[in-house]
């Protein structure tokens, strides 16, 4: 039974040995044997020590690779959302613009006309209207109206025009 277990450490100890140390081992026995130093043992654990500063620092790079690239294709998804809203917005302004452009043309065009037809009686409106003492209420373009002395009571206040 003794012998089984011994057996059984043995045929575990190069799975073992391969799982820990993977091709590190045998590079660093191949580099102690390349080498030849006066103490083989410190300098495969110096060497050990080295390989895996190395090999940390090749794992921190990857990562910090894999996270920039995360974070420039977020940044490229980004800036195509923000190109996509902009054409979008765009869109939306010119569609804008096309609704309201007639709606603004034909209530310009007719404030306009309403503005035309409404000023006359407004000009006879305030023709009627008694004027100040010491002003004139002859409006240009517009023909003088005498009103008759005896209608309101008042002093006549006529005004000569001298026409050419």
């Amino acid at each position: 039974m003794a012998e089984a277990r011994l057996e059984l450490a043995h045929s575990m100890e190069p799975d073992y040995l391969k799982k820990c140390f993977g091709n590190c081992l045998a590079q660093g026995l191949a580099e102690v044997a390349k080498v030849r130093p006066t103490d083989p043992i410190e300098y495969l654990a110096h060497w050990l020590y080295h390989y895996r500063e190395i090999t940390k620092a090749k794992e921190e790079d990857r990562q910090e690779k894999i996270q920039l690239k995360e974070e420039y294709d977020h940044s490229l998804k980004e800036a195509q959302i923000t190109e996509m809203l902009k054409q979008e917005e765009c869109q939306i302004q010119q569609e804008c613009e096309n609704c309201h452009k007639p709606l603004m043309s034909i209530a310009s065009s007719t404030k306009t006309v309403f503005m035309q037809e409404n000023t006359k009686p407004l000009e006879k409106e305030a023709l009627k209207q008694e004027s100040l003492p010491g002003t004139s209420n002859i409006l240009p373009g517009m023909s003088q109206q005498n009103p008759s002395p005896d209608s309101s009571g008042q002093t006549d206040w006529n005004v000569e025009t001298h026409e050419k």
